[in-house]
């Protein structure tokens, strides 16, 4: 048995030397050492032996076993160190290779008219709020005043979640929170800037989208006139587009504000001389709806009108987006077609 042992070291150790990866090496360990393995054939026989043989025996195969694992792990180290340079050599990097310039991206132009109208109107002295995309129809139809008749109700107009919730179809229900917010913390008066995602059954075409980008304004003071609203319309358009470009207020109809008026501004091509942007109006399309807060809404808010007055004008950031950087069509912003967002 003796000479097994040394024979099976002579036979592990050679064979290691002709080890070429860490796998090799591998099978050499199970075909030794494993539990059906050579030294362990042997070792099994070892209950033939005399008491006096035993120890002896058993201590041969234990530094048999020590020295096959002892140089095991030397060769692996050795193959291990082979493997790290050749990988080292085959990922040399060339720092005079020319370096890659990565594609620098923009900001999207609706983001940048969203972020400066929230700006011009926080230099206005407006809070910002917001308010949730999901709303309930008491807040988007009944607490603004509109009719149960009007249209804006029909399912063929509005996102409807269940019979109580909707997308909401402008962001005028953000005005109700922040109104019964403030009359159930004491924080009247009110002048407050909301900006969001809205949603209507609207077919697409150049400037119409069922999802779009819409911003509400609020102030309820004691004794606001609708001369405060124009002065303040006059002011942030000024603000948005400069100096030069002027308002036309028409006459118009909202269930929740009354009296109410639509407003357009001056070309910002032709400065209200009339050119085929314009149409040869001088105008450009409507900016915003506005007027002064419905009585009714004022009451549904816990808001006495008889003491309180306010005004309130919403306007497409989307429309506003296309008349600041005269873009001609709604679709263009919702493409992600790099080579238009690069123009920002």
């Amino acid at each position: 048995m003796r000479d097994q042992l040394l024979k099976l070291k002579e036979e592990v150790l050679k064979q290691l030397k002709e080890c070429a990866d860490n796998a090799d090496i591998e099978k050499v360990r199970i075909q030794c050492l494993g539990k059906k393995g050579d030294l362990t054939a042997i070792l099994r026989s070892m209950g033939g032996l005399s008491e006096e043989e035993r120890p002896e025996i058993g201590k041969l195969a234990n530094e048999v076993r020590a020295i096959i694992e002892e140089e095991m792990k030397v060769i692996k180290e050795k193959i291990n160190s082979l493997e790290a340079s050749k990988k080292v050599k085959s990922e040399v990097l060339d720092i005079t290779m020319p370096g890659r310039i990565p594609e620098i991206g923009r900001r999207h132009p609706l983001l940048q008219a969203k972020e400066e109208l929230e700006s011009v109107f926080m230099r206005m002295g407006y809070d910002v709020v917001s308010g949730p995309e999901i709303e309930t129809v008491a807040n988007n139809f009944d607490d603004l005043n509109a009719p149960y008749d009007h249209p804006s109700r029909d399912w063929s107009d509005t996102f409807y979640i269940s019979d109580d919730l909707i997308l909401r179809t402008h962001t005028s229900p953000v005005q109700v929170r922040t109104m019964r917010e403030a009359v159930k913390e004491n924080k009247l008066p009110v002048r407050a800037v909301c900006t969001g995602r809205t949603f209507r059954f609207d077919d697409v075409d150049d400037t119409h989208s069922p999802m779009f980008h819409q911003m509400e304004c609020i102030v309820v003071d004691k004794g606001v006139t609708l001369a405060n609203l124009k002065d303040s319309i006059d002011q942030f358009v000024k603000e948005l587009f400069g100096n030069n470009v002027t308002t036309r207020f028409r006459p118009h109809n909202f269930p929740f504000t009354e009296p109410s008026a639509e407003v357009d501004v001056s070309c910002h091509i032709c400065m209200g001389k009339g050119c085929s942007s314009c149409r040869g109006t001088g105008w450009s399309m409507e900016l915003l709806g506005c007027g002064m807060i419905h009585p009714n809404v004022l009451r549904n808010c816990g808001i006495d009108p008889e003491i309180y007055s306010g005004y309130a004008f919403g306007m497409g950031i989307d429309r506003v987006t296309m008349v600041k950087y005269g873009i001609p069509n709604i679709r263009l912003l919702f493409e992600n077609d790099v080579r238009f967002l690069k123009q920002f």
